[in-house]
């Protein structure tokens, strides 16, 4: 990894450079709450001043980018004699990522190992993915947000260049040759001993923060023995199976798949939805049998995915600690207390 450090003003060179060639997606100020606190999202950005580095966090992750709602696998066009099938990627053009936290830089890092490097990749997020540059930047922890406990507080890789506010100037790791021949259209330099010694007091002073922790010691073993606890039913029977936290969360990937003819049997299409495993009718099957029908059952597995079958299957829990799923559930349900219940055997909110 190449290491620079460039001075303020050099930004905004850099981000107009990507805006006068490039799709460039960053945060931005959707609006504000009815507290007057802004709210962030993820959206196109036009110019310089748009892009808000310093956002708290997004209700919704940059998931949409590569694994959108709703998505058009293929179409079929028939006649008399023969049909065609037409495959299309939904990649328009380069992306640039501008501004991602670590943890979803890692919750996108999560889904490549299911949707790229398992046994049965999916064409469509790769596409997306191996189309798309990005940018990363340092968080100022929440309260809800507990992702130093899930190792996902700092990104290793999964971005091309990450840079840290160091308060005069931006440090800057540079992690492809994109990068690098990017960061050549600005003024750059070495870093000082000063500037290193700036980055890990920054660094220092963020992870003091950190004020929601997650106990994950043994939690394989502590999930497998609690899988009959009645703490299940306590949370299932509060929560609404709305299916809010997956819609949040930067990681929940599972999907549905609806084929359609038209009346005239001359087209048809296959379309993609994304799902939750909350939703009543998830588990059934042909015949109208439901292997989930209970909320609580639903609730449970969806933990077990996340913090049991996932961690056996790739060492490493698909919960990146971002705290959007509590911050969205309506019966706020939160992963801390959940675990912390299943820990204990008990109930506590």
């Amino acid at each position: 990894m190449i290491f620079r450090v460039f001075e303020k003003e050099e930004l905004k060179k850099l981000v107009e450079l990507l805006i006068a060639h490039n799709r460039v997606v960053g945060p931005v100020e959707a609006g504000k709450d009815s507290s007057g606190i802004p709210i962030y999202a993820f959206g196109e950005i036009f110019e310089f001043k748009d892009l808000r580095l310093n956002y708290t966090t997004t209700k919704l992750s940059a998931k949409k980018y590569f694994l959108p709602f709703k998505e058009e696998l293929a179409t079929f066009r028939m006649d008399t004699m023969n049909w065609q099938k037409e495959i299309n990627y939904n990649v328009k053009s380069p992306l640039i990522l501008f501004g991602l936290h670590p943890c979803d830089i890692n919750a996108l890092n999560k889904l490549d190992k299911v949707l790229i490097h398992s046994d049965y990749p999916m064409p469509y997020y790769l596409a997306k993915r191996k189309n798309t540059f990005i940018v990363g930047v340092n968080c100022e922890p929440q309260p809800s947000c507990f992702c130093r406990s899930m190792g996902t507080d700092t990104a290793m890789h999964g971005f091309d260049l990450f840079i840290t506010d160091l308060g005069n100037r931006y440090f800057a790791e540079i992690h492809t040759d994109t990068a690098y021949n990017f960061l050549k259209h600005i003024k750059t330099t070495e870093p000082c001993e000063d500037d290193h010694v700036r980055y890990m007091k920054i660094v220092s002073e963020r992870n003091k923060k950190f004020v929601t922790y997650v106990d994950t010691t043994d939690l394989m073993k502590i999930l497998d023995m609690e899988f009959q606890s009645e703490v299940w039913k306590h949370w299932g029977d509060r929560c609404l199976a709305c299916g809010t936290c997956s819609s949040v969360c930067p990681t929940c990937y599972c999907y549905g798949v609806e084929e359609s003819v038209d009346i005239d049997l001359k087209r048809a299409r296959k379309l993609k939805m994304l799902y939750s495993c909350n939703l009543i009718d998830f588990a059934e099957v042909a015949g109208g049998h439901n292997f989930r029908p209970e909320r609580s059952t639903r609730l449970k597995y969806r933990y077990y995915h996340k913090h049991r079958g996932f961690v056996e299957a790739f060492e490493e829990s698909l919960c990146v600690g971002c705290g959007r799923c509590g911050e969205a559930c309506l019966a706020e349900i939160r992963v801390p207390d959940v675990i912390n219940s299943v820990r204990s055997n008990g109930v506590r909110v």
